[in-house]
């Protein structure tokens, strides 16, 4: 009877489906001027951006872990985008205005460790200096 239970076991535990804990993103508020006006809020995670409108970007692949910014290395998110677009977003904006977004940074800003800075790129060639930008914008987590 016992080794009977224990096979019943083993097969409910092998045909049940693996519990996958949910990827949660991270919900920003829109601090800096453009990020208000143009992009709202966010929701962000390591698979796309998702904009105060409903629009998003998909993200194909981590590309760099650093970044330049004024001149100094810091810790980044690089990703590449999927499918470049530029997302018409809130009040008719765009995130680069005349060209699509190819790539997404995110990092910590300098000046102030509780916001985080979303840059966006048109560029062909990944990013490798916040001078490549065509934006930026700031925000803070919810």
């Amino acid at each position: 009877m016992f080794s009977l239970r224990a096979s019943g076991l083993a097969l409910v535990l092998a045909v049940a489906p693996l519990a996958v804990p949910a990827v949660l993103a991270d919900s920003l508020a829109a601090v800096s001027t453009t990020a208000m006006g143009i992009t709202g809020d966010i929701e962000l995670d390591d698979f796309s951006i998702v904009f105060e409108n409903g629009e998003s970007l998909e993200f194909d692949e981590l590309v760099a872990d650093n970044f330049n910014v004024d001149g100094s290395q810091v810790g980044a998110s690089v990703y590449s985008v999927t499918t470049p677009a530029d997302p018409e977003l809130n009040n008719g904006n765009r995130l680069c205005g005349q060209g699509d977004v190819t790539y997404v940074a995110v990092w910590g800003a300098p000046s102030d460790d509780t916001l985080t800075v979303v840059g966006v790129f048109d560029t062909q060639d990944a990013p490798i200096r916040d001078s490549e930008m065509c934006a930026s914008f700031t925000y803070e987590y919810k």
